[in-house]
């Protein structure tokens, strides 16, 4: 059976027939019309995100068939929680909470490119990415859900495979997600203004030094890598910062007079 495939990436629920698909599809033969609507069907659950799209088009017969991709789970993870990244610090920041339907509508989602055999497995591996990015879920961290999951506390929503909320619970997650920023500016600020007098104190000292103390104070590895400057070469070979390699190459300097 000859057959010829086209490939695009295209704004899931938004195909048309201007290039990419048009262009491609019109020497096929095939009806243009119908595979832009069964495209925009399969992929209107994906509205706002690019994704890749397959059209098999039989030559002869001119029927077809559409294969869609799907983005990568931490894609649709940032989508549900309207985040464009997710935590430099998953571990002591969350960024924004989202429901376990969110998480189930992600699973179904994957369902093709995930490892677990049935769909509550599924949800516990959605709920690993999110632990990885600092998303909460049911206003917990992902982790603690997943041990939920695994005590049957969502059977009920994934038996029944509910992936909608009403529009007062999507509300209130966007309450949640900007309160969320808020806070998250108010402890970066007491980070920043924590370490860098950390630093101050300790110039001169080796930067392991520092960054250990820095540690000790609670201080995201983030937050640390980006106000604490790497050693140079000279500063390493004498054990200070960069900010003390100056003294220390000026005390060489005057031992050789």
């Amino acid at each position: 059976m000859p057959s010829q495939t086209v490939d695009a990436l295209i704004e899931g629920g938004k195909a048309t027939a201007a290039p990419p698909l048009g262009p491609a599809l019109g020497p096929l033969g095939v009806n243009i019309g119908q595979v832009i609507s069964k495209i925009n069907e399969k992929t209107s659950v994906f509205k706002g995100m690019q994704v890749p799209v397959k059209v098999v088009v039989d030559t002869v017969t001119k029927t077809f068939d559409v294969t869609v991709g799907t983005p990568p789970a931490s894609a649709l993870v940032k989508k549900e929680a309207g985040v464009e990244k997710g935590s430099g610090s998953p571990k002591l920041e969350k960024i924004a909470n989202i429901r376990i339907e969110q998480i189930i509508k992600i699973a179904k989602m994957k369902e093709g490119s995930l490892m677990g055999k049935d769909l509550k497995t599924r949800v516990k591996e959605v709920l690993g990415t999110c632990f990885s990015m600092g998303i909460m879920v049911e206003g917990n961290a992902a982790r603690d859900t997943i041990r939920e999951v695994e005590a049957g506390k969502f059977d009920a929503q994934i038996k029944i495979e509910k992936t909608e909320l009403t529009a007062d619970e999507l509300k209130e997650l966007e309450m949640q997600r900007k309160r969320l920023e808020e806070e998250l500016k108010t402890k970066r600020a007491n980070f920043e203004a924590t370490a860098k007098s950390i630093i101050a104190a300790m110039v001169g000292k080796p930067r392991g030094q520092i960054k250990a103390k820095l540690i000790e104070a609670g201080i995201p590895t983030s937050l640390i890598e980006e106000l604490l400057p790497v050693e140079t070469a000279g500063a390493a070979a004498t054990g200070a910062t960069p900010a003390a390699a100056p003294k220390a190459e000026a005390k060489k300097e005057e031992k050789k007079k």
